[in-house]
């Protein structure tokens, strides 16, 4: 007891005992030397602390990039970095016509002048990293209520980023570790020239599609290729014809030895977020109200866009990045659901609290800092799941991924605007040409029968389970005009509304003057939008961002009474999209009863599971020929092609494209997937399921080599042997 209160008046990183797993945590790659090494070593590491990350010579950070919410590497000296194909798939979609198919067949530059550019695509490679949370903290006091206590934060963080990019082109943020106990800098190189070098057929890089998502054994090739350039200066430079291929500090040597089970292997990337410290109410909202909801709401819209996209090749280039990102939350979340459920994980936060809550009735100071805690989560989540929930649908209907024509119209409502505040002409003028460019875009990616589709499924669906003083009006009397059936007001919507026609929105801008500024706001998909806007504005989210700002101020009060409880424990931060090192080993494992995946998988499953009528399935003839004569080149083992394999690193959502890296500091793979068992990871991690799925490198070197033909690109790289 006596020392638990010591502890207690430590400061968060003054930790002396480790006690922690091999297999779990995403570790600061700052202090490795000083937490994690040692057990890294333990488990076969060859490398030191400085080999992962230094300021002072090159090293693995060096060759680790932040590609646009995933994860790339640096593959060769030429600036070549490789991702996941489903990190790429907007860009390659974007170069993508019926006519020249590059999801559908593959894209490979056979020289430089075929790579192909990237406009808007920016990546970063982190130069440094720095403890500030002295100086964040220092003008900080208890007294402060949250909105003046991030304003504080905010300010001082402006000045240290100041500070930091003085006289320099990098660019620095800064974030909060520990739930706001803990404050690093980070200064990155950001680079504006990245060009699409290569992409395998879908029928490869997303090969199994939505069925395979998530799941193990999987058969995905899942990777791209692209170049970072730069100018004559090896600086980071705007897209020019002049620019050369930029010279890295440091490359991954990649592996051609493969992976045996109980391998060390090393995660290094930018996991986006995960809730490892959240309360058992947090689990509850989750798994037993929001999930489920949403689960079908989702289900509905790839249902729809399934289909859509099955009976067109032109809807599919469309749809296909939409598609993914709203089947890869849907499948999570099943996942998660019943992977805690599995795991007890709301029974075991339970007991947890019950003993933390025994520790900090003990002793008085404990009792007054920490006592109520647990009781004050209990109400702020009560009525947090209600608008959680109704943010949501808000959300998955009018706002993100739902009906497209509303939220587009929605883009036009500022037009309005600057016309009632009567702006200058240059500004209208200003609006109308981005409004222009906009709808450009728009058109490019959208289908009206299939968003007419969506919008009858997603009214149905928030007129049944969002109650009525939450309802826009025009959504209320439409349910009462049409008996609850909204399939004869999208037939009036969509005729009426000019938003769902590109000639229209276009004609319209053409020839906008102030006079037509009124048609804006009558049009019925700017008015479905405003009246959405305004519930969601002046009802839902004042609730909502009251009850999260409270929720924030008790997750850092909690996130240092859990330091001080267990104070013979490393706590590894929660990710934050943020660089960080994960580590385990290669193993398989029992998703079920008397049932064990190996952890690996070979190109015969891949044969297996061909079928020319489903498009995810339907295996390319060069592959097959490949597999029949087992033309596997240097790349195969004991006459097999090994796919992908598994590990226990613990990774979440923005590691995709992750390098895996050997105990020798060689590339081994590239990180893409979690097995389904192992997904509420995110909030619980469970050893015994927990898995991330990584292509295995020498898939991708034989299918650049032997499949696609561009084994020059080979030629710049460094095969270990």
């Amino acid at each position: 007891m006596i020392k638990r209160i010591i502890a207690g008046l430590l400061t968060l990183v003054i930790i002396t005992h480790f006690v922690a797993r091999a297999d779990e945590g995403m570790w600061i790659p700052l202090l490795l030397e000083k937490y994690n090494i040692s057990i890294m070593q333990e488990n076969g590491f060859k490398l030191t602390a400085e080999d992962i990350y230094s300021i002072n010579q090159a090293c693995m950070k060096d060759a680790v990039v932040n590609f646009g919410g995933c994860t790339a590497e640096l593959i060769s000296g030429e600036g070549l970095i490789i991702t996941n194909h489903h990190c790429g798939e907007g860009r390659i979609r974007a170069h993508s016509t019926v006519e020249n198919d590059y999801l559908t067949n593959g894209f490979w530059a056979m020289s430089r002048d075929e790579e192909l550019p990237n406009p808007g695509l920016r990546v970063s490679i982190l130069i440094r990293m720095e403890d500030v949370t002295d100086e964040i903290l220092n003008v900080l006091d208890d007294g402060m209520d949250e909105k003046t206590r991030q304003e504080a934060i905010r300010n001082t963080s402006n000045e240290l980023v100041a500070e930091a990019t003085r006289e320099t082109h990098y660019t620095a943020n800064i974030r909060p570790f520990y739930l706001g106990n803990q404050y690093f800098l980070f200064v990155n190189e950001v680079f504006y020239d990245v060009r699409l070098v290569g992409a395998p057929p879908a029928a490869i890089g997303s090969f199994g599609g939505d069925t395979d998502n998530w799941m193990w054994p999987r058969h995905t090739g899942d990777f791209s290729l692209f170049r970072i350039y730069a100018g004559q200066d090896n600086m980071p430079a705007p897209y020019s014809a002049e620019n050369v291929p930029y010279k890295p500090k440091k490359f991954f040597p990649i592996s051609l030895k493969g992976v045996q089970e109980d391998d060390f292997t090393m995660v290094f990337g930018y996991p986006g977020s995960t809730f490892e410290y959240k309360p058992s109410f947090h689990l509850e909202m989750l798994s037993r109200h929001i999930n489920p909801e949403f689960i079908k709401v989702r289900g509905k819209k790839i249902e729809i866009i399934d289909a859509a996209m099955n009976q067109s090749p032109k809807i599919r280039i469309q749809y296909t990045s939409k598609a993914s990102g709203i089947s890869n939350s849907w499948k999570r979340w099943i996942g998660e659901t019943k992977g805690l459920e599995k795991l007890d994980a709301i029974a075991k936060k339970k007991k947890f609290e019950e003993a933390f809550q025994e520790w900090a009735d003990a002793d008085e100071a404990r009792k007054k800092a920490y006592g109520d805690i647990l009781s004050q989560y209990e109400k702020i989540y009560e009525q947090l799941t209600d608008y959680t929930f109704l943010d949501n649908y808000y959300n998955e209907t009018f706002f993100r991924r739902g009906i497209e024509v509303v939220s587009f119209a929605g883009q036009f409502v500022s037009l309005a605007d600057l016309v009632d505040s009567d702006a200058a002409d240059e500004e209208i003028g200003n609006a109308v040409e981005r409004l222009t460019s906009q709808t450009e875009r728009f058109f490019n990616d959208y289908d009206k029968p299939t968003d007419q589709k969506l919008f009858v499924a997603l009214l149905t669906l928030f007129s049944e389970n969002v109650t009525p003083e939450y309802q826009p009006e025009s959504v209320k009397q439409a349910n009462q005009k049409y008996s609850g059936d909204f399939n004869g007001y999208a037939d009036w919507f969509y005729k009426k509304t000019i938003f769902a026609d590109q000639q229209q929105v276009l004609d319209f801008l053409a020839s906008f003057t102030a006079k037509k500024a009124k048609k804006i706001l009558k049009d019925p998909a700017c008015q479905l939008f405003m009246e959405a806007s305004m519930i969601d504005v002046l009802q839902i989210l004042p609730e909502y961002n009251k009850l999260n700002e409270d929720l924030r101020k008790l997750d850092r009060i909690y996130m240092k009474a859990q330091m001080e409880f267990q104070s013979e424990k490393v706590f590894y931060p929660d990710a934050n999209s943020t660089l960080r090192v994960t580590y385990g080993k290669v193993k398989g494992y029992y998703p079920r009863d008397a049932e064990y995946f190996l952890h690996y998988t070979t190109l015969g499953g891949i044969i297996e599971k061909d079928n020319p009528e489903i498009y995810d399935y339907d295996v390319p003839d060069k592959l097959k020929e490949l597999y029949r004569a087992r033309d596997y080149g240097r790349y195969g083992e004991n006459n097999q092609m090994h796919v992908c394999f598994i590990a226990t690193n613990h990774t979440t959502g923005g590691n995709s494209g992750s390098p895996v890296i050997n105990a020798e500091g060689h590339l081994i793979g590239v990180n893409f997937d979690r097995a389904w068992e192992g997904v509420m990871s995110d909030l619980m991690y469970n050893p015994e399921k927990c898995r991330n799925i990584s292509l295995d490198i020498r898939f991708a070197l034989f299918i650049i080599d032997k499949f696609a033909g561009a084994g020059y690109l080979l030629e710049e790289m460094e095969l270990v042997e």
